[in-house]
């Protein structure tokens, strides 16, 4: 199991013991970890899953590809490290991943 810690907009965390081929946002979901809607199920169609993905990991998530990027426009306060948390695959090498959720979804 990968851990992940969500950090709410208040601050709050929640840890999470996540699956590998798993997706962030399904784990969120699973979990109520609050802030996270999903309206479209993950089918990157939406910015309701967005996270900022704290700097240390930044570079070992990746970068986002053209289609998240596109649906990246329609998230609240985009920032350098936003990503979609439904195009985050979890695998052994997001283990400690680190996401904090905006104050409000797209």
């Amino acid at each position: 199991m990968t851990k992940i810690t969500y950090i709410a907009f208040d601050g709050t965390r929640f840890d999470v013991d996540a699956q590998n081929g798993s997706t962030v946002m399904e784990n969120a979901i699973r979990n109520s970890v609050p802030g996270i809607e999903a309206e479209c199920g993950g089918a990157c169609a939406c910015a309701t899953c967005h996270v900022y993905v704290d700097d240390a990991w930044s570079e070992i998530v990746g970068s986002p590809e053209a289609m998240e990027e596109d649906m990246l426009d329609f998230a609240y306060e985009v920032r350098p490290t936003s990503r979609l948390s439904c195009q985050i695959r979890v695998k052994d090498e997001l283990d400690g991943l680190v996401v904090s959720i905006p104050e409000r979804q797209g």
